[in-house]
């Protein structure tokens, strides 16, 4: 169901309209809005951030806080990791379009570093309908382009299957050389805790408090061992916990790709929400993080 798609193909941003807005200048503002009003944390190179892919209403502000530290000067590539939401994959997707149209502006695929990809034989190409059904890489595209403003880069999406972790490292091992590049930055596109019987996941430790404290609770405990940046300890925490964490595969590529960088770099995580306070079972929530990467 992959096939080799015409390379002039332009992606249209299918979730504009109903996820956030598809008009231009109330997009525009309303991102810009975020931004002004989230803060910086850190001075330091800022070279991946991890955020949400959520409508913006639930998580435009929390994306916000990661978005805050993207320098436009710095950058003149940005891959983007987004897991599968459709479409059962066992390995990693290229995208077979040119151009990612969005509401604010269009961004061009850098067909250079694809074919680079493709050359390792490790990747399929996604059909269009494939691409344009898939929101986990969509939901990034209009704060880069806000965040970005006039300055000339291309992006590389790539849809993250349900890898092993021994495909985990072995796609880290490929990314990290283009991690060490300081002109290279990575959007790691992920939510949290998707907690409810509509989610089949209602795991609650009762000497946490109410559901929601338990959420948070078990949502910072993985957070501060992806700030530890150690590969197999995330894995064992999601075999413990089976947390939802929708784009744990996208988090364990970039810490397999951190682990094989020349480049010592600091995961921090700088904002969490969620999208409603669960009390009872018959509640549910997802929960969203930002994190950046700086050396």
């Amino acid at each position: 169901f992959f096939f080799l798609e015409n390379f002039m193909a332009v992606r249209q941003p299918s979730h504009a309209g109903s996820w956030y807005s598809d008009d231009r200048l109330e997009l525009s503002q309303q991102l810009q809005q975020w931004l002004d009003g989230a803060r910086k944390s850190t001075e330091s190179p800022c070279r991946a951030l991890i955020g949400p892919h959520a409508g913006y209403s639930y998580s435009g502000k929390t994306a916000a806080s990661a978005y805050k530290h993207l320098d436009p000067s710095r950058v003149r590539r940005i891959f983007i990791l987004g897991p599968s939401h459709h479409l059962y994959l066992k390995n990693c997707a290229l995208s077979g379009a040119k151009t990612y149209s969005t509401p604010i502006g269009d961004l061009t695929l850098d067909t250079a570093v694809i074919g680079e990809l493709k050359e390792t034989n490790r990747f399929d190409t996604m059909t269009l309908s494939v691409d344009e059904n898939e929101h986990s890489i969509e939901m990034h595209l209009p704060y880069i382009v806000q965040v970005m403003g006039s300055a000339q880069f291309t992006i590389v999406p790539i849809m993250v299957g349900s890898l092993s972790p021994e495909s985990e490292a072995l796609y880290g091992q490929l990314l990290a050389k283009y991690l060490d590049d300081p002109t290279n930055f990575f959007v790691i596109s992920s939510d949290f805790c998707h907690w409810g019987t509509r989610f089949q996941y209602t795991y609650h430790e009762p000497s946490h408090g109410p559901i929601y404290k338990s959420i948070e609770a078990l949502d910072k405990k993985g957070m501060a061992i992806i700030e530890s940046q150690d590969a197999a300890a995330f894995t064992a925490y999601l075999k413990q916990f089976s947390n939802t964490i929708c784009g744990r595969h996208p988090i364990g590529v970039l810490l397999n790709a951190i682990n094989n960088t020349r480049t010592r770099f600091t995961v921090a995580f700088v904002d969490y929400a969620q999208s409603s306070q669960c009390m009872s079972k018959r509640d549910s929530s997802v929960s969203y993080a930002s994190a950046v990467v700086t050396s």
